[in-house]
């Protein structure tokens, strides 16, 4: 219920279908409701042991990566490959009349021995999939197509519950959350491919949100306050004046410039194919980063998904990074129809327009969008636009300022460190600049 509160409550929707996807809650894995005003009416529950959510992460832990962490891993990786072992997906995953489905616990274990060397795998599952991939196995053309069946069925069974929380509810909105809401590429086949005209998932729709659902579903649903708050933007956390930066700068005895037109500034060095890491405001809530605590670059350029990938992040190559574009030149681009301001959707990058921002453009034509409005982050805002006025695309790749296996920089301190400790050419925090010298363009 706290999922649906915090998303709902939190939404632009005075009336919307609800539905949280997630490992479990108590016991809840699915949840389809509806809510109108300030309160939330369950339609139906699906319980453990069927869970999408665990379903998702038994996968991800199959193929080699870190269940509750890297499912958006397989994701990525699922456009690579083809669903070759759908039948045997669907086998797994049984759809019912209603809106319901059932986990076949013939192929899994994991209510039982999820701890165990098999990982959540019975033997059946390994005699139709093969064996299991360790972390430093190369990843096969098996792998890839398990990804792409899996990722195919978890949207098959979205799109199955939606259909009949449509015919339910009667209303054309939809609110998402729980940890499988994180699933861009699913969100944007129910956006596509369901009856729903609108779809609104919150930017922490992962077990963090939870808090922000208990504290709206206490203040208007059991306490009956109106409605006074949606969440249309994710800069919650914690920010630092140009005079704190300065100080910090001056303790580590760092060189640095400052500029009063940093925006401007910011543009013209990722034309120059500079990396930029880019420090400005309030912190990101969610897992995301959305323009504050960002690492940026040239989305024109055709090289520079492997230049950010070898020199700063040093993650797996089949991993693509996002566009972050101005909300008004999104459609030029990209087979987009509504805002994405918290990059929870996958969507197609225009044909004619991939050959443009290869950077960010994935390898079966998507793109990650994140559009960016000058009501809620008018300095990001201004480097987008700079840029597109330089070189006539308004999108730059964003990725999140940290390096693979460390949390998003969230003081000066933790900027400065990555930035010294990576390929980052650049650090801006505020409107101080820092530069590194011989940094490869």
């Amino acid at each position: 219920m706290t999922h649906a509160a915090s998303v709902f409550l939190t939404s632009p929707f005075e009336e919307s279908a609800i539905l949280t996807m997630d490992y479990m809650g108590e016991w809840t894995s699915t949840l389809m409701g509806k809510g109108t005003g300030n309160k939330i009416e369950k339609i139906k529950e699906i319980k453990f042991p069927h869970s999408l959510g665990i379903l998702y992460a038994a996968v991800t832990k199959y193929l080699g990566f870190q269940h509750g962490n890297d499912e958006y891993k397989v994701m990525g990786l699922a456009s690579y490959g083809e669903p070759a072992y759908i039948d045997i997906f669907k086998d797994m995953v049984k759809l019912l009349p209603g809106g319901e489905y059932r986990i076949n616990p013939d192929y899994f274990t994991y209510w039982a021995s999820a701890g165990s060397k098999k990982g959540f795998m019975s033997q059946k599952f390994i005699d139709a999939c093969g064996p299991i991939r360790t972390k430093d196995q190369e990843i096969e053309k098996r792998h890839k197509d398990i990804a792409a069946s899996l990722q195919k069925v978890l949207e098959d069974t979205a799109l199955h519950i939606t259909n009949y929380l449509h015919r339910k509810t009667g209303v054309n909105n939809l609110c998402i959350a729980g940890g499988v809401g994180l699933n861009c590429s699913m969100n944007y086949k129910v956006l596509k491919d369901s009856p729903f005209k609108s779809v609104f998932v919150q930017p922490s729709a992962h077990d963090a949100g939870t808090a922000l659902g208990s504290a709206y579903y206490i203040y208007n649903t059991i306490l009956g306050n109106n409605r006074n708050f949606v969440i249309d933007h994710a800069y919650w956390g914690p920010e630092f004046s140009n005079e704190e930066i300065k100080t910090e700068l001056d303790l580590d005895k760092l060189k640095y410039t400052h500029h009063q037109d940093i925006a401007k500034k910011c543009a013209e060095l990722i034309d120059n194919g500079k990396i930029v890491g880019w420090f400005q405001g309030r912190a990101e809530w969610g897992p995301r980063a959305l323009g504050n605590r960002s690492i940026l670059a040239n989305a024109t350029r055709g090289d520079m998904q492997d230049i950010v990938n070898k020199y700063v992040k040093h993650r797996e190559d089949f991993r693509p990074f996002a566009p972050a574009v101005l909300k008004e030149s999104a459609r030029e681009f990209f087979d987009f129809d509504q805002e994405s301001p918290f990059m929870l959707f996958i969507c197609d990058v225009k044909l004619e327009k991939r050959k443009s921002i290869p950077a960010v453009t994935h390898t079966d034509g998507t793109a990650r969008i994140q559009t960016v409005d000058y009501k809620h982050n008018k300095l990001f805002y201004d480097v987008i636009k700079n840029f597109g006025e330089i070189s006539g695309v308004p999108i730059v790749l964003n990725t999140s300022f940290n390096v693979a296996g460390e949390p998003v920089v969230t003081t000066p301190k933790e900027a400065i460190r990555c930035f010294f400790s990576t390929g980052i050419d650049c650090l801006i925090m505020g409107n101080y600049l820092l530069e590194k010298d011989d940094s490869i363009t």
